[in-house]
């Protein structure tokens, strides 16, 4: 029975196939291409440090270091880094750089772009230096001219453009020089008292757990003066703007299911209300409930089996076009792979989507009566209230185990769980109320057409609530992913404008700094810094704690020279996460200065609001308490400060300055970096260039893929929207043929028509818009922390194009009646 009803439904039972397989072949498709993608981009990260991890020490390695760096198969590659004064012969020259001795085939990932391209593999061989491309150009230097450092003088076998590896100010505060490691001894510059960085390369196997290393690790070196650092630190320097890309790709196939799960519980919805009356007559001719309720069950079962299958096989073949239909537009060239658990699960999931989805409207023919085949009409609160709670919480149930495995938090996953209930009594609400409304307020003075479209509204067996529902919950949600697409874009980008600081002035001393300014077209920052040591901890001396075997403070604390600022305004990076900001204070030798501190601070030395801290300011010690705990975005291309003092404290200590400005391009950087030595030879200048084109070429791929998916998810989310809508046509076939028999016109049921789906596009996309807005808020604040503008692109093209949308389908919908005598109309329906 079940398969001969199906072949006699074949055309709304493929709609409810086409919401499986869409909803299906989306969530396959955006979770493979998706971890292809992070893939590809954790790969691009890997550029930012040049191998998978490193281990690092201000000094040699020790005993036991070395037997950490043997039981790993020993490095890869090394290097030491320091910095020094570069002399070039040709002019006479000079410049602090940042000299870095590489050994072994570092860079692992990414490319020293040098010019020419072969210097970047000669230049160990022949013991030749690669220069920093725009200190070449400041100077007037050609590769084949050559550069001393220390007692050595080396060959520039090419200039350098960007060289991964360099991580910001790990770089030093110099242009980088790279040279063969085996040339750094004969420099003389290894002594008693050289600041020295000692850093070892690896390449780490496919399946290392970096994460599980870097923790097992850290501890341990930390107590030999060294660190373990992986390619995944590099990806966590953009701040929270990797994490964010996760959390939406995530919400996005969250969401393309959600897509498809309303497009089965609309459509079926739609196909069992016509079925009743078949029911009815089955249970008089004495098919028991449970033969009824099997025979669609079977149905639906089915048609999730195939459509999970055929929504796996077209979101794996997706997956594999995607690079090729878009190879034009691809920032990088991406591997896929194809996934036999992606397909399973696409089976899977799309069998217990069908089922669940539809149990809420298939139990309706367990509780009908045979009495139907004689009642005009019936009340359509027909389940058992026991059944459809029953069945409400496995659905839920069902939702919340996906989005956590989504997502790996089960908060989250609550959230998403309950603001999805919230939309949906919303939307019921609205719907009710618009139909009450119609109900009290009813325009009897309107014309025919107008008065019979807001009749269909709540007429018995209408499906103003399906429908309202349908297009109310994909409108939210692909508003909702719209507006989060434009948060985390805004994120990604940069201020190209002149606004985002590109060059770092230091050393600038008190007496220098108007003067200075005033070289300069544009100050971003005019920074003061005071250097200055920890000296004792609630209490405790730095020594003690040192000695003590049982401390848990983080022993970069305690050795660190932290740089500090002072100032009586929080800038765009920083939130006080705990305490109060305090803006200004007065020095009292009988009161401690509060100070604020990063949450980094609190969270490695153990301090909270009210510790006291005393620093050691070159010399002089003062007393001081924690006012306010600050949250900072260390992604910002700006300059942070663990440490920061109210103002009228650390006026009269001794500083120097940081000045930051932005140059539009190589030329402009050269120039103002040879001005800016000729007058003023004491000032260290940091160009930022190279660091921002390798995070720039990073947030590029994520800011195409955030576009992609969205705009992907988007039109999955129209199609199911148009099949929900569509699949009303059966239910209006019906009426508009006996309106026809009882001699209403053509132009008379299109404008009925055109009105009833109007109302319902405008009422549904309407409401699922402010809904969003109020959703995008919440994520914005709650999920991912960023400041939410809302764009007007969903109130003038969504919410237009939606209604339209709407509209066009319903008068499809009635093109047949039109064109077709009833009787012939009634016959190929199969309602004669």
């Amino acid at each position: 029975m079940a398969w001969r009803d199906a072949k006699a439904s074949f055309k709304k039972l493929a709609l409810f196939m086409g919401s499986i397989v869409l909803g299906i072949a989306a969530v396959v498709s955006i979770q493979s291409f998706s971890e292809t993608l992070k893939t590809n981009i954790d790969l691009q990260s890997k550029s930012l440090m040049g191998a998978d991890f490193l281990i690092d020490s201000r000094y040699p390695p020790n005993e036991k270091v070395q037997q950490i760096i043997d039981s790993l198969g020993g490095a890869d590659a090394r290097e030491i880094n320091f910095s020094s004064m570069g002399l070039f012969p040709k002019n006479g020259g000079t410049k602090l750089i940042q000299v870095k001795g590489i050994e072994g085939g570092f860079p692992f990932y990414g490319s020293l772009e040098t010019s020419p391209a072969s210097a970047a593999k000669e230049y160990q061989k022949k013991g030749g230096a690669l220069v920093d491309a725009t200190l070449m150009l400041q100077y007037g230097i050609e590769p084949g001219d050559s550069i001393k450092i220390g007692n050595v003088t080396l060959p520039i076998t090419g200039s350098m453009a960007t060289s991964p590896g360099s991580g910001g100010f790990s770089s030093g505060i110099a242009p980088t020089v790279y040279v063969p490691y085996r040339i750094i001894e004969k420099t003389g510059l290894i002594q008693t008292g050289s600041r020295l960085e000692y850093q070892f390369y690896f390449i780490s196997e496919p399946e290392t757990d970096l994460v599980m290393l870097n923790k097992k690790l850290d501890p341990i070196l930390d107590k030999e003066d060294a660190d373990i650092d992986t390619h995944l630190s590099s990806s966590q320097q953009l701040g929270r703007r990797y994490e964010n890309f996760s959390v939406f790709l995530n919400l996005v196939a969250f969401i393309a299911l959600l897509l498809g799960c309303v497009g089965i519980a609309s459509s079926v919805n739609i196909y069992i209300k016509e079925k009743l009356k078949d029911v009815a007559v089955l249970k008089c001719l004495g098919a028991t409930r449970k033969q009824t309720f099997l025979i669609f069950l079977i149905q639906i079962s089915a048609m999730g089996f195939l459509g999970g299958f055929t929504g796996s096989i077209l979101g794996i073949g997706l997956q594999e076009l995607f690079p090729y239909i878009f190879k034009d537009m691809l920032p990088f060239d991406i591997i896929t792979t194809i996934s036999p658990l992606s397909m399973v699960l696409g089976v899977i999931l799309g069998f217990f989507m069908s089922v669940l989805f539809a149990l809420s409207p298939l139990l309706t023919t367990w509780y009908v009566s045979p009495l139907r085949v004689l009642r005009i009409e019936e009340s359509d609160n027909i389940k058992s209230r026991r059944a459809n709670l029953f069945v409400s919480f496995i659905i839920l149930l069902f939702l919340y185990l996906f989005s956590y495995w989504l997502m790996q938090n089960w908060k989250y996953a609550l959230y998403f769980i309950l603001g999805i209930i919230i939309t949906f009594l919303i939307l019921m609400g609205v719907t009710r109320l618009f139909m009450s409304a119609i109900k009290k307020f009813f325009p009897s003075s309107w014309g025919f057409a107008a008065r019979q479209s807001l009749l269909n509204l709540f007429r018995p067996q209408n499906q103003t609530m399906t429908l309202i529902l349908a297009i109310g919950v994909g409108t939210f949600l692909i508003s909702t992913l719209y507006f989060t697409k434009d948060m985390l874009l805004a994120k990604l980008s940069f201020d190209s404008s002149g606004n985002t600081p590109n060059i770092i002035l230091m050393d600038v001393q008190n007496d220098q700094r108007d003067e200075v300014a005033a070289t300069l077209d544009n100050v971003i920052d005019n920074i003061p810094i005071v250097t200055m040591r920890v000296n004792s901890i609630k209490g405790v001396m730095v020594n003690d704690i040192k000695k003590d075997t049982n401390s848990q403070i983080n022993p970069w604390i305690l050795n660190h020279e932290f740089r500090v600022t002072y100032r009586d305004d929080l800038i765009d990076s920083e939130s006080i996460a705990d305490g109060e900001w305090i803006e200004e204070a007065t020095f009292d030798p009988e009161r401690p200065v509060p100070i604020s501190i990063a949450e980094s601070i609190s969270r490695d030395a153990f301090i909270q609001v009210g510790d006291s801290i005393t620093f050691n300011i070159q010399g002089v010690i003062m007393e001081t308490k924690v006012a306010s705990i600050r949250k900072v975005d260390w992604g910002r291309m700006q300059l942070n400060f663990s440490i920061v003092f109210p103002k009228g404290i650390l006026e009269s200590a001794p500083q120097f300055n940081v000045l930051t400005t932005h140059a539009p391009n190589e030329t402009e950087s050269a120039k103002l970096q040879s001005t800016l030595i000729q007058k003023f030879p004491n000032i260290s200048i940091i160009d930022f260039r190279q660091v921002l084109i390798l995070i720039q070429n990073v947030l590029d791929k994520i800011s195409w893929v955030i576009n992609f998916m969205a705009i992907f998810s988007i039109f999955t989310g129209i199609i199911v929207l148009i099949g929900a809508v569509r699949t009303s046509k059966f239910q209006r076939i019906k009426e508009n043929v006996l309106l026809r028999t009882l001699g209403g016109t053509g132009k008379q049921i299109l404008k009925i028509t055109a009105f009833e789906y109007l109302y319902l596009g405008v009422l549904g996309s309407l409401s699922g818009i402010f809904l969003s807005l109020f959703c995008a808020q919440i994520l914005a604040y709650f999920l991912f922390e960023l400041a939410f503008v809302p764009s007007l692109f969903p109130f003038l093209v969504l919410f237009p194009g939606i209604s339209l949308l709407v509209l066009a389908i319903g008068l499809m919908n009635s093109r047949s009646v039109l064109q077709s005598p009833p009787l012939q109309v009634l016959r190929r329906e199969g309602i004669a």
